[in-house]
């Protein structure tokens, strides 16, 4: 026999009585959890200059009668995204800049490029390197240690990948003749400064980077740093030597920083690497990196591959006729050993294709 009520003019008399309902215990006293978030309509935007260890110092008010650098921690709700190096963000809490201050990053702006890398090309797992840079000016040396034509390939595909400039500056040019190694970039567009051991263009290279984003890149031991030092006296950027039996250079930046220029601008000082894998990169996008054959690729046919056995290409025919130029046949080598690294990602690591 079913219970009813005992007042038939209002059957749910019994349910009034709100010390008859069970609620679940809450042993920690949490608030319940919400996915609105806070407006932060009180944030104060700033610049990421440095990341270290879990703290970024982030530089506000830039420019104006207030400037000042904020050591800040990041809100939990963007724990998940990257904020790297020339981020521009919104900041919350003690943003003072006072000794013993930390704020909070709560958002993080859109950002108008991004320069990215992987470990190697089998690896599509991209890391930011820096973001909202304008220009990527790639460091390589003449000699000690000798450069490498397949790494600046890779700066250079990874650079109009992200929409940024390249530009070229060849170190220790007092040390061997750099003519060589840069005929073999001449077709692109490409603008190249020479320095010297003893003599860095200093007041040429301000000129170019003035009141623009740079990020520096290069293999250890380019002088890289030593470039840095002498563009921003300030800076005391550690600087290193090669080995004299590997040849190769010692990794002495082991962060990557944001320095101001005098003058203006802001050059961004990154670690030296060996490698600069492009798993990221759609190879549909590589081409553009090579403005000299980008042109004659434009006429091969539909979906061509620009590999050594793509049928009827434009370009493979003209490099064996000879009508790519001096360097042409090894520019279109470079292009298609990217190219074969990108699309058969389990028979070549990056590294294999990094060999000058």
């Amino acid at each position: 026999m079913s219970w009813l009520p005992p007042d038939d003019d209002d059957p749910y008399d019994a349910y009034d009585d709100e010390s008859l309902v069970r609620s679940r215990p809450n042993p920690k006293a949490n608030r319940p959890r919400s996915k609105q978030r806070p407006a932060h309509d009180d944030a104060v935007p700033g610049r990421v200059v440095t990341v270290d260890r879990g703290r970024y110092l982030c530089l506000v008010d830039e420019g104006g009668p207030d400037e000042r650098e904020v050591i800040s921690t990041r809100a939990r709700e963007l724990r998940k995204s990257a904020i790297v190096t020339g981020d521009q963000v919104d900041l919350v809490g003690d943003a003072t800049g006072a000794e013993g201050s930390l704020a909070r990053i709560v958002r993080i702006h859109d950002r108008r490029t991004l320069l990215r890398r992987s470990a190697d090309d089998t690896d599509a797992v991209e890391r930011i390197i820096v973001a909202n840079a304008d220009q990527l000016l790639i460091v390589v040396a003449a000699a000690n240690p000798e450069p490498r034509p397949r790494l600046v390939d890779r700066y250079l595909v990874a650079a109009f990948d992200a929409g940024i400039e390249p530009l070229l500056v060849m170190t220790k040019t007092d040390l061997a003749d750099p003519g060589p190694f840069l005929a073999q970039f001449r077709g692109l567009d490409l603008r190249v400064v020479t320095s010297r051991s003893d003599a860095p263009p200093v007041d040429e290279l301000r000129a170019m980077l003035r009141d623009r984003t740079t990020v520096a890149v290069g293999h250890s031991g380019v002088g890289k740093s030593t470039l840095v030092n002498a563009l921003v006296p300030d800076a005391h950027r550690a600087t290193g030597v090669v080995n004299a039996v590997t040849g190769r250079g010692r990794h002495t930046s082991s962060s990557t920083v944001s320095l101001r220029l005098p003058g203006g601008g802001w050059i961004i000082d990154t670690p030296g690497v060996r490698s600069f894998g492009l798993g990221h990169v759609d190879p549909d996008n590589i081409l553009r990196s090579f403005g000299d054959l980008a042109a004659i690729g434009a006429s091969c046919p539909r979906g061509c591959t620009h590999l050594p056995d793509a049928p009827d290409c434009e370009l493979v025919e003209r490099a064996s006729a000879g009508e790519l130029g001096e360097f042409g046949a090894e520019r279109l080598d470079s292009l298609q050993r990217l190219l074969t690294t990108l699309m058969t990602p389990s028979g070549r690591t990056g590294a294999d294709t990094l060999k000058p």
